[in-house]
């Protein structure tokens, strides 16, 4: 039998600005046996010194969210892809971010699923 893979686009040319947080769309992912999150800047992001991270988030029900203890370094520059794979992680899927004042990226993000 042939794997199945899916592809979603979870946000699409939105701007995460500071101060704040954002979350992309919940994915129900239950069915699929690994994931892989990718991040693209789509204009130059800019923010104070040092890296960004997104967290990757789980859930049971797709409203409740537990932090997975993974994080994704967000693009430092347009057109700059990154990505994280990810295993063990339940029914849903999403990412969060927590942006400090001043900070901007717009992004593309993707989640790929196999089963």
């Amino acid at each position: 039998m042939l794997p199945q893979s899916h592809l979603s686009v979870v946000t699409r040319n939105i701007t995460w600005a500071g101060p704040g947080e954002w979350t992309t769309e919940p994915q129900e992912v239950g069915w699929a046996r690994e994931a892989i999150f990718f991040i693209r800047a789509l204009k130059p992001p800019r923010w104070p010194e040092g890296p960004l991270e997104a967290q990757v988030q789980v859930s049971p029900d797709g409203i409740h969210w537990a932090d997975l203890g993974r994080e994704m370094r967000l693009p430092a520059r347009e057109g700059e892809m990154t990505f994280l794979p990810v295993r063990h992680f339940g029914g849903w899927l999403r990412l969060a971010v927590t942006l400090p004042a001043e900070a901007e990226i717009t992004v593309l993000v993707s989640l790929h699923l196999k089963a």
